[in-house]
């Protein structure tokens, strides 16, 4: 097999420069002279992941496809920790990503089944707050492009980032509860009527009828004999009154000098 390099990453005072092979094997080297130094042995698959400390310059984590998750010190070439990422009923998962906090105290990672793994020191009581599966009712809504080569969400024509906060479901489009969505920044006041969106009923195409969040459906709702959506009517009335409010701040702003120039509506 030839070797191939996968991913490079330097330490924190640069001293050293750590190269993932296709062999699976971590390689540090002496980044003035570039000598050999160790050969970091425990990956059983391709490595795509080096992370080096923000402010240790021995430590380097690497994670790859095989599950592992590994914390070295490339001084000594020495493995300090080790995490393998078995999922129960499903295998291993790989890892694809991984970042340490700014204090270095902990590094959070992404695998392949869509979870999110947080390791370091202290409680995980916090993070029990929230629920097991999270996503956004918007992240699979489509998109389309303007004139311009904008990205505009295709129900509402607005830039997605100047959409009302979206609602929070699980894997299947479920929402949670109340308590849950008034964690999303933009949600912590909104009454309850306004925090759980609508379930509706939808045919698939293989004639299965499955429950989801209403404004996740892709249909057109314009079309005659279809009934409208409630969420979807619901994200128009709170984009509404999101520009009701940003008009109102304008019209209250102090008067000054006006160049003619803002931010054009993107319809």
């Amino acid at each position: 097999m030839k070797p191939k390099v996968t991913m490079i990453a330097w330490n924190q005072n640069d001293n050293y420069v750590v190269t993932a092979v296709n062999n699976h094997l971590l390689k540090v080297w002496n980044s003035s002279t570039g000598q050999l130094l160790h050969d970091l042995v425990g990956h059983a698959d391709e490595v795509f992941v080096l992370e080096t400390h923000p402010f240790d310059a021995r430590i380097m984590l690497s994670a790859g496809h095989d599950g592992n998750i590994f914390i070295w010190d490339i001084t000594k070439g020495t493995k300090t920790k080790h995490y393998f990422n078995m999922i129960e009923g499903q295998g291993h998962g790989a890892v694809f990503d991984c970042k340490f906090s700014p204090d270095g105290q902990h590094f959070a990672c992404t695998d392949s089944h869509g979870h999110l793994l947080i390791f370091g020191f202290g409680c995980s009581r916090p993070y029990e707050k929230i629920p097991d599966q999270m996503f956004f009712h918007t992240d699979y809504r489509p998109l389309i492009r303007d004139s311009n080569n904008y990205v505009l969400d295709e129900q509402t024509q607005q830039a997605p980032h100047l959409m009302p906060p979206p609602f929070l479901v699980d894997v299947d489009g479920n929402p949670h509860p109340t308590k849950y969505q008034r964690l999303v920044p933009g949600r912590e006041n909104c009454a309850d009527e306004h925090l759980i969106p609508q379930l509706g009923y939808v045919a698939t195409s293989d004639g299965e009828v499955v429950e989801q969040v209403i404004g996740q459906q892709t249909v057109d709702q314009d079309e005659p004999g279809l009934e409208p959506s409630i969420l979807d009517g619901m994200i128009r009335q709170l984009q509404l009154e999101q520009d009701q409010r940003t008009g109102a701040d304008q019209e209250s702003a102090p008067s000054g000098p006006q160049n003619g120039e803002g931010t054009p509506r993107r319809g």
